[in-house]
């Protein structure tokens, strides 16, 4: 119940499967392909703006709906017959959920946005970013990192400062943290949490962040910013830094990086990672993370973060730098910011694009990156995180 109606919707087979046989309807309502979505008892079906996407070793397949749901509405999902394992064999009978679930009852309920920063500052907004309101705290050390994953928001910083809130970001506990190092990026995926810092420190969760292990780093340099896509993890740091996890965090390697900028920041979209950083610098990856491309910068500033939403990329960084791309990474343009101070994070959820940045400073954007507006901020400290809660 109370889900967003800007959810996607997953299923997860218990074996991998053949993805010529996984589809959905694409071009209208009608119930077409082997995954269905509807309200109606499938008299009319969610039309997808895509076909399934496919992870986890081509067991889960995720349907992104080509419109927001319809607020207080149930929907169920069928797969049929049609779909098919790897080695040919079709699903013996249709599977059906029972109950479905239930969208959220109105629009503000759609998702939090949770911010960290200075003296252990915590933001929170559930209107959008509209507004933000200062969380409680357990720690007083800075917060670099934060993100979200099964219901949990992870965050944490210096001296190996780990948080977690199971409350939709209302309250946060300190979690026993397996290094003294600093950290700074954080993500999750594949039920994993995953956590970076300073001389290449890697940390783990496989328990929805309740504890942490460390993992052997294939670096001794600082890794400021880790994501994950098509089950790949990647970290990236000092020196043009990049590493590679394919086994879930577990074991991780080098990738060859085509720069030796620091590398601040990294994202996923539409199978592309994009990383930014000193000097301007962005890099690119079409193959999931095995090579990198540079890419033309259209600043020279520095560039501390990036984030992906609504097929955009957006990143951000000092002196209120703003860079935007709309061609899957390839290219980036400069775009009218509405602050000169320091931009540190930014995020996407519900159609907004929000960054934080020194000061305590707050900007938004909801026509997808094109123009942003300052918000009101509760502290001056500066923000260095940002997390959405979908």
């Amino acid at each position: 119940s109370s889900v967003s109606i800007t959810d996607n919707i997953t299923v997860t087979f218990s074996e991998a499967m053949d993805t010529t046989y996984v589809t959905t309807s694409t071009s209208d309502t009608n119930c077409a392909g082997t995954i269905r979505v509807s309200s109606d008892n499938f008299s009319n079906c969610v039309r997808m703006s895509l076909e399934p996407l496919s992870s986890n070793s081509n067991k889960t397949f995720t349907l992104d709906p080509y419109d927001n749901l319809t607020v207080s509405t149930t929907y169920k999902t069928r797969v049929t017959t049609g779909v098919k394992d790897t080695a040919g064999n079709a699903l013996s009978s249709q599977y059906e959920t029972s109950t479905g679930f239930t969208t959220a009852s109105s629009s503000s309920s759609l998702g939090v946005f949770v911010a960290t920063g200075g003296n252990g500052d915590i933001l929170r907004s559930t209107d959008n970013g509209s507004s933000f309101d200062n969380a409680t705290s357990p720690t007083a050390n800075r917060l670099r990192g934060v993100t979200f994953g099964n219901d949990i928001f992870a965050a944490g910083g210096v001296s190996g400062n780990i948080v977690r809130s199971t409350d939709n970001g209302s309250s946060f506990d300190n979690v026993t943290s397996p290094t003294a190092s600093n950290l700074y990026g954080f993500t999750f995926g594949n039920n994993i949490f995953v956590v970076v810092g300073n001389s290449g420190n890697i940390v783990r969760s496989t328990d929805n962040g309740s504890s942490f292990d460390n993992v052997t780093s294939p670096t001794g340099k600082n890794l400021f910013g880790v994501t994950f896509g098509n089950d790949i993890f990647l970290g990236v740091g000092q020196s043009g830094n990049i590493v590679r996890s394919t086994d879930n965090g577990s074991s991780w390697d080098n990738a060859t990086s085509p720069t030796g900028n620091n590398l601040r920041g990294i994202e996923f979209g539409n199978d592309i990672f994009v990383a930014v950083g000193v000097s301007g610098n962005i890099v690119r990856s079409t193959d999931n993370g095995s090579t990198f491309d540079n890419v033309t910068s259209p600043t020279g500033n520095k560039l501390l973060g990036v984030t992906f939403g609504n097929d955009i990329f957006v990143a951000v960084g000092d002196s209120g730098n703003i860079v935007r791309s709309t061609d899957n990474g390839s290219t980036f343009d400069n775009v009218t910011s509405p602050t000169g101070n320091g931009i540190k994070a930014v995020g996407f959820g519900n159609n907004t694009f929000v960054a934080f940045g020194d000061s305590g400073n707050i900007i938004r954007s909801t026509d997808n990156g094109s123009t942003w507006d300052n918000a009101t901020s509760p502290t001056g400290n500066a923000i260095y995180g940002v997390a959405f809660s979908e």
